[in-house]
Order: C-alpha cells, then sequence, then structure tokens
C-alpha cells in the first residue's frame, strides 16, 4: 500500500507500508493491504507502520484524519 502521512508543516513519510495501525476515536485500527474505503477521525497517539521489510515505525500524532481508498492511505495529522 502507498501511504502518505502529511502535517500542517510538512510530510512526514511518503512511502509503501503493508500494515499500519492508526489511534481511532473509538479504538485502534489496523489497515492491510485492499482494506475497504473508509474515512476514520484520529486521537492523539502513535501510528505504527510496518515495511515490506518488517520494519517497524513509530509518528506521534495528535489527532487527524485518515482516508484509505484503493490500497492508498492518507494521513492528515497534527
Amino acid at each position: 500500500m502507498d501511504i502518505q502521512i502529511i502535517t500542517p508543516d510538512k510530510t512526514l513519510f511518503s512511502g509503501k507500508a503493508k500494515l499500519v495501525q492508526f489511534p481511532g476515536l473509538d479504538g485502534s485500527f489496523e489497515v492491510l493491504n485492499n482494506h475497504a474505503s473508509m474515512i476514520s477521525a484520529l486521537k492523539v497517539g502513535k501510528i505504527k507502520m510496518k515495511s515490506e521489510e518488517n520494519i517497524e515505525t513509530f509518528f506521534d500524532i495528535k489527532g487527524g484524519v485518515v482516508e484509505i481508498l484503493k490500497n492508498n492511505l492518507l494521513v492528515l495529522a497534527e
């Protein structure tokens, strides 16, 4: 999947991932390849991302929104 994590100041990440875990308002959730399309609000927490090489990366956010559409994830984060 392609993922972009964007803040008002800069792009935190742009690349590929095989698993992404988000801090959703109603609890954390994971997104894998071919996930159904959706939009979700995010709360304060960490985005956990696992690359195709199984390397885990974490991004601290203060909230935001994620859009998932056809294996493209766009995160607008604070």
